[in-house]
């Protein structure tokens, strides 16, 4: 566990208020977001904060603890290694590949005889496993993979026009800053990250049998980065594509990528009463360099959806629940709650005319209420102005709001 990693405090912070309580924490996120080095940046704060505590630390991806694979081969390891003179931490990583995990967890909670922290890959533990067996006893902390600010941390970089382009051609996977931002060597890198998440996250732990239909599922979602999609829509074009797929099997392909954070589902709602849309959905990449390696990054094509997918997660990263707003027949690209306060957000790659300006900023006029306004741009011209009361705002400048 002696690891040189580079801190990553927005998340530390978040968590070390509730070290020492007696509520176990669950580190979710796509897998090689960086959860385990978080972990151990976890310890290392234990270590200061309680300087007696006993730690144990368990990765269930390494051969030592390849023994640990069931909810008592899991009990009967913490009971050896537990001392009761002291405060025990128990840190498990990728702790959905012990099988019924749940039920040592909830017995060692239930005697508090250890603090609990754990991180996992896949949502569905978060509905399933821990919901019903310990529902009101965890608090889950998502991670995601590095934000433009960190992008710059991580790769030294200074925040300008091409530390941005850099940002949207290989994103944000923090094992780049070994690899370098060379583009052959990080895209091997990414490619072989996307094979890993689809067959360990997707395809085994969903029972996926059609693979071939899946990689094609991952390479339409990429086409269409930040376009409205629904399951009918998907399985009427594949038919085209002379490929019969039930529109159920695409449902299940869909939530199988959705729950191994590789893909995240934005529904539509209704600006004026937050209804919400249960046809018709927007589907956004946890990270833009796995996305570009199933579809190279082409700068004229690409940069509106990537832009849109960048500011979507970024609003994850910050808090934000968000939803693609409808008002009338009209579309706001993002409508982001947070703390009782809300945003709407339009992303556009350039205001060329007059034509574009009034598309871009009309939508946000028509809606009557006082939430701030934002069309968000790569216009350096521009950007820090507003329109009738609606800020204009560069990505580069959004990416560091928080």
């Amino acid at each position: 566990m002696n690891e040189v990693y580079i801190k990553r405090s927005v998340y530390i912070d978040r968590i070390k208020p509730h070290l020492g309580k007696p509520i176990i924490k669950v580190l979710t996120g796509q897998r090689r977001v960086g959860k385990s080095f978080i972990l151990l940046q976890l310890i290392d704060e234990i270590r200061l904060i309680f300087p007696e505590a006993n730690i144990i630390y368990i990765n269930v991806e390494l051969l030592e603890y390849d023994f640990v694979r069931t909810y008592d081969s899991l009990c009967q390891f913490v009971e050896s290694k537990l001392i009761p003179e002291k405060q025990n931490f128990l840190l498990i990583d990728e702790i959905q590949e012990i099988s019924s995990f749940e039920l040592c967890l909830r017995s060692l909670l239930a005697e508090s005889k250890c603090d609990i922290i754990c991180t996992g890959s896949n949502a569905q533990m978060l509905s399933g496993e821990l919901a019903t067996k310990l529902s009101g006893r965890y608090i889950q902390f998502p991670i995601y993979s590095l934000s433009f600010l960190e992008f710059l941390e991580f790769h030294k970089l200074i925040n300008n026009i091409e530390s941005l382009n850099q940002y949207l051609n290989f994103g944000g996977m923090p094992y780049l800053v070994h690899t370098g931002l060379t583009q052959d060597v990080a895209f091997e890198y990414l490619k072989n990250v996307n094979s890993t998440i689809l067959l360990k996250d997707v395809v085994a732990k969903e029972n996926i049998r059609n693979v071939a239909f899946l990689e094609n599922l991952v390479a339409f979602l990429a086409d269409n980065t930040g376009n409205l999609l629904s399951a009918l829509n998907i399985s009427k074009y594949l038919k085209s594509q002379q490929q019969n797929i039930p529109t159920q099997t695409v449902l299940n392909y869909l939530r199988a990528l959705s729950n191994s954070f590789y893909v995240y589902k934005v529904q539509r709602a209704d600006v004026d009463g937050l209804k919400i849309f249960e046809v018709g959905e927007k589907y956004y990449f946890e990270d833009l360099g796995l996305r570009n390696a199933i579809r190279s990054f082409d700068y004229r094509r690409d940069v509106n959806k990537l832009m849109e997918n960048a500011v979507y997660t970024h609003l994850l990263r910050t808090g934000y629940r968000v939803f693609i707003g409808k008002y009338g027949d009209l579309e706001i690209d993002f409508m982001a709650e947070k703390d009782g306060e809300r945003k709407y957000i339009q992303v556009a790659y350039m205001l060329f005319d007059q034509k574009t300006i009034e598309r871009e900023f009309g939508n946000l006029m028509l809606i009557q209420d006082n939430y701030p306004k934002y069309v968000i741009t790569m216009d350096e011209t521009s950007a820090g102005s507003s329109y009738k009361g609606i800020f204009q705002m560069h990505l580069r400048e959004f990416l560091t709001m928080e």
